[in-house]
């Protein structure tokens, strides 16, 4: 590729010196170096990791292909209707107020708007007006001047000269599509100004840093005051500033600016490292699109309790919240897709994500795959994690959307199961598998949906990794963390999240870390078998969390659609009948807490072999809140919806 462009810019610079240029001599020049930009894109496109076996492509149809017995299955190309730009990007200034232009002539339905007053109050979201405006071939006109102002202005917008504009796009349906903001400008026309389209968030909060991040919609310089020093950012669009050399356990003001808004919020440091003072943390996981229509079901997310899950995080005043998995419906095959569905959930969680940071990892609905469909078998479709990993991965769309700690695992390369140890051939673990302290307590997050292939277990001719396996060198990684803070001397209590239990209970008994008990379900790399299989390693993780560990008190998990507590002890029955293998012998008592009640459609509770030890089994909606007081730690679950306690326990140590 570096070739190609070199050749063009020799090219542009030939012709540049030639005072009379032939313009078809330029042409056919042009051509020449097209021809050969799109060779060496065609040449990288056809790259396939190492790691997939029967994946092909093929030139005369430009399309991959998973080669079968007998025959080729080709890619099944799909293209999101819309994007992230689609949605905030078309939105000009009129005599009158703005005009929006979705660049969909098939998009019809409702916008409705209202104005966002900034800074009444701590949490600014858009009162919507009492009228709303048709979307009639992808276009929409919001008249501010004359429906927004007088009795209607409660924001001062006449006065100041700008305001801040909530909008939400409906299809004919009635189904939302995306909620959206936008800053006006008064004038003649009325103006678009730079807008803070997405956060802004803070997040990785430490003893001694934080980082701010948000997204606007035109590249611009913002600005961010933390306490008394004021960061001028770069040209950009996506801003992530790391603020260094904070006090710990301390409370600062901190205020955005990208145009006329001025957003003033705050945020706490966590407390000194192994400081042993009393903090509460939330958990969940499993806010996909819900039955029941309206903001349960925004493009992908269940806005509706995710609102009410921060507003009650809030209200609880957690110092953080754990959010392991399945925010979204997912499972796209354009990235766009996918992102639309991240900044949908996004901006339920944002307002209160402005003060306390949320630390997410992926569930198997964040899946990206490349699909393979087959056209004799219509109910057979083939779907591997997307390529290149760099950039259109399901983990690599993830790490770009969420700010969260970078640990040193990377990849699954160098693994004994890596087949090309010169080149990249898995997906980056980067800011979906990692650690962070809070005061005298380590939590240890692990990606179960990493290179996830959702029909490798049916599929014997293809590789990748089943839903639920932790792979060698996380696994390896998750010994090194366990041994790491198990020997710090700062930190008292361990917990683990990860999205699939490792004994489900209602909903996943038929894969997870269980399969029915069939252990023969294990990753495929380049064709061949990994050595252990879902129920050994879970195992595995068992006796480094359980026996090789004194300070792990609970695996925080979701997928299951329910809440409930396992208590995971030695008289646990864990295995399938007529198991011929090893039988691991646990020497103390763990738990798993299982929090998928975010929203997601409910799973109800299944006959397992640990049952007896299973507590509180509930459909309800839920929020977990784990409160950790030096030695003490306690847990209390409430009903997000109703404000209903679901139940009380102490985890002893």
């Amino acid at each position: 590729m570096r070739t190609a462009f070199f050749l063009l810019y020799l090219i542009l610079k030939l012709n540049s010196k030639n005072q009379s240029p032939d313009s078809s001599v330029l042409k056919k020049r042009l051509s020449v170096v097209f021809l050969l930009l799109m060779s060496f894109s065609l040449l990288n496109a056809q790259k396939i990791p190492s790691s997939y076996s029967n994946i092909g492509f093929e030139r005369e149809r430009g399309l991959f292909y998973f080669q079968d017995t007998d025959k080729k299955i080709y890619e099944q190309v799909r293209k999101s209707r819309f994007t992230v730009d689609q949605l905030i990007g078309g939105i000009t200034g009129t005599e009158k107020g703005v005009a929006f232009d979705f660049s969909d002539s098939l998009l019809n339905g409702t916008l409705y708007y209202g104005l966002i007053p900034v800074g009444d109050g701590k949490y600014s979201i858009p009162v919507w007006f009492n009228r709303s405006v048709k979307i009639v071939g992808g276009k929409s006109e919001v008249n501010i001047k004359e429906n927004l102002s007088k009795t209607y202005d409660m924001t001062g917008w006449q006065t100041k000269g700008y305001g801040l504009l909530g909008y939400r796009i409906t299809s004919a349906e009635g189904a939302i599509i995306y909620d959206g903001k936008i800053e006006f400008v008064v004038g003649d026309p009325f103006l678009v100004s730079n807008t803070i389209v997405d956060g802004p968030f803070v997040d990785n909060v430490t003893e001694s840093s934080a980082v701010i991040s948000f997204i606007t919609n035109f590249e611009c310089e913002p600005s961010v005051t933390v306490g008394e020093r004021i960061y001028e950012l770069e040209p950009s669009k996506k801003h992530e500033l790391q603020v260094t050399e904070l006090l710990p356990g301390t409370e600062y003001d901190y205020t955005v600016r990208a145009g006329n808004t001025i957003q003033e919020l705050k945020f706490k440091t966590a407390p000194q490292k192994g400081n042993n003072s009393k903090f509460t943390f939330a958990y969940a996981s499993d806010s996909r699109s819900a039955m029941g229509g309206g903001e349960r079901s925004v493009y992908g997310a269940n806005v509706y309790i995710m609102r009410k899950i921060m507003s009650l995080a809030a209200f609880k005043g957690v110092d953080f919240m754990q959010f392991t998995g399945d925010l979204i419906n997912g499972y796209a095959y354009d990235p766009e897709d996918n992102r639309i569905q991240y900044r949908n959930w996004k901006n339920a969680v944002q307002p209160f994500a402005a003060f306390f940071p949320i630390y997410e990892t992926m569930g198997n609905h964040e899946g990206l795959h490349t699909r393979f469909y087959d056209e004799n078998n219509t109910s057979r479709y083939i779907r591997i994690d997307r390529f290149p990993y760099d950039s259109l991965s399901a983990e690599a769309l993830f790490a770009d959307e969420f700010v969260n700690p970078v640990s040193d695992l990377e990849t699954e390369d160098g693994s004994k199961y890596d087949p090309d140890p010169n080149s990249i051939d898995f997906p980056s673990y980067r800011e979906t598998s990692f650690s962070y302290v809070y005061g005298n307590t380590a939590m240890i997050v692990l990606n179960s949906n990493y290179w996830f292939g959702p029909d490798v277990r049916k599929e014997p001719l293809l590789s990748g990794n089943p839903h639920a396996y932790i792979m060698d060198n996380q696994f390896d990684w998750f010994k090194k963390e366990i041994l790491r803070f198990e020997t710090d001397l700062d930190v008292k209590h361990i917990f683990v999240s990860v999205h699939t239990p490792m004994f489900p209970n209602g909903g996943h008994s038929g894969d997870d870390m269980w399969y029915s008990g069939n252990n023969k379900i294990r990753p495929r790399i380049a064709g061949r078998d990994s050595d252990f299989g879902i129920i050994e390693r879970r195992d595995q993780m068992l006796e480094v969390m359980v026996n090789q560990s004194k300070k792990v008190r609970a695996v925080l998990t979701g997928d299951e659609h329910n809440y409930n507590h396992l208590v995971i002890n030695p008289e646990m029955e864990m295995y399938p009948e007529k198991w011929d293998k090893k039988r691991l012998k646990l020497n103390r008592t763990i738990y798993q807490i299982n929090n998928g009640a975010a929203g997601a459609p409910y799973y109800a509770q299944e006959v397992l072999p640990w049952s007896r030890f299973c507590n509180s089994f509930t459909t309800r909606n839920a929020l977990v809140f784990i409160t950790v007081d030096g030695e003490k730690i306690s847990v209390q679950t409430i009903n997000p919806d109703t404000l209903e306690e679901i139940e009380t326990f102490e985890i002893e140590p």
